[in-house]
């Protein structure tokens, strides 16, 4: 069987480097699969690129465009909407026409158009569309947030100017998106049961399948090592309890980086002495940034691209904690727990589902910096060390193997295209 991902990148970005482990689990497990991105950042050979042409940029900067001009030229939520209204016709391509089940991952940004969708559809070929935020079941946010507008029909966006207005363009997309959805061979999958909760009370989904998969990991490449060792290759101290907290870029608000500032602070206040026996690790952009607003030494790690260093990193801590205020399924809690290494997160999106609490790591109150710094410390001084880490791969192995994910989708491709009952 051949298999076709489509995502607009091939590495960066959660739903990227997902659906780059989703390709290379279905491999290890006898599917042929590929990926289409319009973004290449490796030489895999089974990734194929879009042809490099002055239009696929000119997607992205079209649709960037027409949001910033319908929000009266302001910057605010011009990455929170996408419109689709833009993108590239991959039905001609012959790693289309060469697969048997079309494979949906994040296709925003200029990748694909809802037209291009409905080319898609119109083939006759199955597809599997595997939703990374809730983008495919609303009609332009990828974060409804309090927003319920989605479960009956979209209107007076709350992304939008002055909230939109009646027949605004999240209308008009939900329209669209409802007319390309009806009666098409779609079966979605949402990578967390939260995500695929909200996806079954959505309008554009009332008469489609909504089931959920998690995302794999490779747990030959994240697993458990010697902390010492990792340590020292990562040149942090020995002698600390280590923090880390990560991001793409770390003072996106959306991140939570408020909340972990406001955390430590709450640390020092409640646990006189301990800015002298813990240090924060952090990597990625504006990473620096954090070392004048935190009461701890911050050790800035460079940007971290390979896996195998990045699993170091996770061994190398005590500790991962993510204050991100939207998220559906963090690869980052993921490769953690692989690691061996607690997490400390919100009671937000798919985090109740990946760490259980008071056994591989906290879930914390919602936006509530004093419940994030009591599980902060809960992981560093009150829990059994050896237990935390058994609890954590135990996690891992039992849900999000490669194997234990491939399976899952394999059988939902042979029931789309007939392979047995």
């Amino acid at each position: 069987m051949r298999v076709l991902i489509i995502n607009t990148s091939e590495r960066i970005g959660g739903a990227a480097v997902a659906s780059y482990r989703l390709m290379e689990a279905l491999k290890s497990n006898g599917i042929k699969a590929k990926m289409l991105v319009r973004d290449k950042q490796t030489e895999q050979i089974t990734v194929a690129c879009l042809p490099r042409t002055w239009k696929n940029k000119f997607h992205f900067v079209w649709e960037r465009g027409v949001i910033w001009m319908h929000n009266h030229f302001s910057k605010q939520n011009l990455f929170a909407v996408s419109l689709a209204d833009s993108g590239t016709d991959i039905t001609c391509l012959s790693e289309f026409k060469e697969a048997d089940v079309i494979h949906l991952a994040w296709i925003n940004q200029g990748m694909l158009s809802l037209q291009d969708i409905k080319k898609i559809l119109l083939s006759g070929k199955p597809v599997v569309w595997t939703m990374h935020d809730m983008w495919p079941c609303t009609g332009i946010c990828h974060h409804a947030r309090e927003c319920t507008n989605y479960q009956k029909e979209c209107h007076n966006c709350p992304f939008l100017y002055n909230g939109g207005g009646a027949h605004d363009l999240s209308y008009k997309t939900f329209t669209k998106k409802k007319k390309i959805y009806h009666n098409a061979n779609i079966t979605f999958v949402a990578c967390s049961k939260w995500l695929a909760s909200l996806a079954k009370q959505s309008a554009l989904l009332a008469d489609h399948k909504v089931m959920d998969i998690p995302n794999p990991i490779n747990i030959h490449t994240f697993c458990p090592d010697n902390e010492r060792g990792a340590r020292d290759r990562c040149h942090l101290p020995q002698d600390k309890k280590l923090i880390l907290f990560g991001s793409v870029k770390i003072t996106d608000k959306r991140k939570g980086i408020d909340y972990l500032i406001e955390a430590c602070q709450q640390l020092v206040k409640n646990y006189p002495g301990i800015e002298n026996n813990v240090e924060i690790v952090v990597f990625g952009n504006n990473s620096d940034q954090l070392k004048d607003l935190v009461p701890f030494p911050v050790r800035s790690l460079d940007f971290v691209s390979s896996e195998p260093k990045l699993a170091e990193v996770y061994n190398a801590v005590d500790v991962y904690v993510t204050p991100s205020l939207e998220e559906n399924l963090p690869n980052m809690i993921m490769e953690s727990l692989a690691c061996g290494t607690p997490c400390v997160g919100f009671r937000i999106g798919g985090i109740p589902e990946m760490i259980d609490h008071l056994q591989n790591g906290y879930v914390a109150e919602y936006k509530s910096s004093e419940d994030l710094a009591k599980g902060i410390y809960w992981c560093l001084n009150e829990a059994d060390p050896k237990i935390l880490k058994e609890n954590c791969v135990r996690k891992v192995l039992s849900n999000y193997s490669e194997g234990t994910v491939a399976q899952q989708y394999i059988h939902i491709y042979n029931q789309i295209t007939g392979n047995y009952a």
